[in-house]
This record gives structure tokens, sequence and C-alpha cells, in this order.
């Protein structure tokens, strides 16, 4: 390991193997570093953090950090970051409270300068939160959604997988998965044909769940009536069974249509 004499580092801190503490960095003593890690200066790393191999923690970042939660009564509770993820400068990610627990950012994210993860959130894996983006309590992210730079997100939303959000959006409504979002206010824009491209999905993924949505935002059904004419109009498919089990578990409701496609 090579530790700064210039760090503070609590010797009961479990440190995994190679890990990197540069000068001013603040490690308190229930902290668990995985292997091969790097702590640049200033990061702080409080109680309850478990951060997994090869991370990266820029200068100026504070993990785990008490819940900005009135309700929080200093249970102990986490701040979990898994493998291979980058945390830039000056973000904060709250550990967990009653609620859950903990606070979950998956394998291979990039959390980008100024971004805020709130208590209890669940950010999974191949995740990006662009520039001062704010998320607040028990949002869900799911994999390999991009939330583009200013974007604040309402608690309890859920954001799911293969997402792209326009900066500087304003999120009050589940987005659901596959799906292109932005405008002010926030409305679908089309499918993340871009995204899907990038990771493998065919053409004849990318025309199912374009289909799939024209009949959600475009026939003018209400939602129970297009969930229905899906179930009925479509075969079983991961890409089908994903959209509807969304919807139908969304309690906040999912993003409005855009206005061009009504």
């Amino acid at each position: 390991m090579n530790i700064s004499p210039l760090a503070v580092v609590h010797p009961e801190a479990k440190l995994g193997e190679n890990v990197t503490i540069d000068p001013f960095a603040v490690i308190e003593k229930d902290v668990v570093i995985g292997d091969n890690c790097h702590i640049f200066p200033h990061a702080v790393i409080l109680d309850g953090a478990r951060i997994g191999n090869n991370c990266r923690i820029f200068p100026g970042a504070v993990i785990a950090g008490i819940p900005q939660d009135l309700k929080f009564r200093g249970e102990i509770t986490t701040a979990e970051i898994g493998d291979n993820t980058t945390i830039r400068e000056c973000v904060t990610i709250n550990r967990g409270t009653a609620s859950k627990g903990r606070t979950i950012v998956g394998r291979n994210c990039l959390i980008m300068a100024y971004s805020h993860v709130a208590h209890d959130c669940v950010v999974r894996d191949n995740v990006i939160i662009g520039n001062a983006s704010q998320i607040a309590g028990e949002v869900e992210i799911d994999d390999y959604a991009i939330v583009s730079g200013g974007t604040l997100v309402h608690q309890f939303t859920r954001i799911s997988k293969h997402v792209m959000i326009q900066g500087g959006s304003r999120i009050g409504k589940d987005i659901p998965p596959y799906t292109l979002v932005g405008r002010d206010p926030i409305t679908y824009c089309g499918i993340n044909i871009v995204g899907l491209r990038r990771r493998g999905f065919t053409n004849q993924q990318v025309y199912l769940i374009q289909d799939i949505y024209r009949t959600i935002y475009t026939r003018g059904l209400n939602n129970s009536d297009a969930l229905k004419a899906i179930e009925t109009e479509y075969e079983p498919s991961e890409e089908r069974d994903l959209i509807l089990d969304f919807i139908k578990s969304s309690k906040r409701g999912i993003v409005r249509g855009s206005i061009d496609e009504l």
C-alpha cells in the first residue's frame, strides 16, 4: 500500500492490497476499501463506507456522510460502492437510513463532479450520472442508464434500464426502460436508439421496442388500455416484459408523451 504520512487513516479501517491514499485524505474507522483503489487528496471516507476493488475517489468527494433526512436517528447504515467505479471531484454519497439500511452505487459506474446521491438510493451497474446532478432519497436507477448533467431527480422516482436523460431535466415521474427523455416539462422523446445499438441490441429488438412505445404514447390509449393491447398484440419477450412490469409496478406514474407525438 502507498499511504501518505499526511493522510488520516484510522488504524481499524480495513484496506485491501495495493491501495493508494494521497495526502490529506481522511479514512474513518468503520470503512472497508478493496484492492487497487486510489483515494485522492482531500477525499473523505466516513464510517459505513464499503468500497469495492479498482475504485477511484477523487479530491473533495465525501462517501458515507450521514443522511440529510430528519428521520435519521444515528442508526448504523452503509454506503456501498461497487468494483471499478469512479467517483469524481466533490461528489457526495450519503449512507442509508432505517428505511433500507444502505445506499448502493453499483459496478462500473461513473459519478461525475459535484453530483449528490442521497440516502437509500440504489444505483445499479454501468450507470453514468453527469456533473452536478442531484439524486434525492430512495431513487432507483437501473443498469446502463445515463443521467446527463444538472438533472434533478425527485425522491422515490425510478429510472429504468438503458435510459438517456437530457441534461438539466427535472424528473418527477418514473422513466420506463429504453427511452430517451428531455424537454421542460420532462417528456418521452423516443427510444434510446444510439445507446441500444452500442450495447448490441438487434434491429428486431429495436423495432419491437419502438412499436411498443407507439402503442403507449401515440395510439390515444390510457395506460391500462395500452398495457392490455401490448399483452395481446406482442409475444412475450425480455423487452416486452420489462416494459410491462415496470409500468405496472410504477407508483408515481410514468413520464408523459411528447405533445409533438400526441
